[in-house]
């Protein structure tokens, strides 16, 4: 999978992940493992400031939550900020995707 085309996508991919359920760092990372059928993984040096930029920007909520398993965990909410945020990214993916493909009927690619 291309990382750069992937580099103008983590926040769709994020706050669609996120709007599903809340959820945490290790969960996203299987999450778009598993939804990219191994092809792609995260690091946790793109994931984590990502989160960070996204709560700073109020798309996101973090909150703490202890468990007998596994010690405390960081969740991540979407806001309703986020939500109508994700709408309108997924709303411009769209455009760039149908301008693609109208491209490749074209015979451009």
């Amino acid at each position: 999978m291309d990382k750069e085309i992937l580099k103008g996508s983590i926040d769709i991919l994020l706050l669609s992940i996120i709007a599903r359920k809340d959820t945490y760092g290790y969960e996203i990372v299987q999450q778009l493992k598993e939804l990219s059928r191994d092809s792609y993984q995260m690091s946790q040096g793109t994931l984590y400031p990502a989160l960070k930029r996204l709560e700073n920007k109020e798309l996101l909520r973090s909150y703490w939550i202890e468990t007998e398993a596994s010690g405390r965990r960081k969740f991540y909410a979407l806001t309703e900020t986020g939500r109508e945020k994700l709408t309108d990214k997924l709303a411009a993916w769209d455009q760039v995707h149908a301008l693609i493909q109208s491209c490749r009927k074209a015979g451009f690619a």
